[in-house]
């Protein structure tokens, strides 16, 4: 992960779920069978060189496995 998230993850938003994933097969043979959901929300971020953004971050998540896949999207929102 090229960043660290700073604080509590907002305005959670859910994007896909199940079979409206792309990514659906690689996650299931790399993590395992799970209610996938792709979801998007707003946090702070910390890059690698020391500065600060708030940034729209995705991931995916499923019950009994948890949050996988962190990535922020470019522009930041600051």
């Amino acid at each position: 992960m090229d960043f660290e998230i700073i604080g509590n993850i907002t305005q959670i938003e859910t994007i896909a779920i199940g079979h409206s994933i792309r990514e659906l097969k690689r996650l299931q043979k790399l993590y395992g069978d799970g209610r996938w959901r792709k979801l998007k929300g707003t946090a702070l971020v910390q890059l690698k060189d020391g500065t600060v953004h708030t940034a729209e971050i995705h991931w995916y998540e499923a019950n009994g496995i948890g949050r996988k896949e962190f990535k922020f999207k470019l522009p930041f929102l600051d």
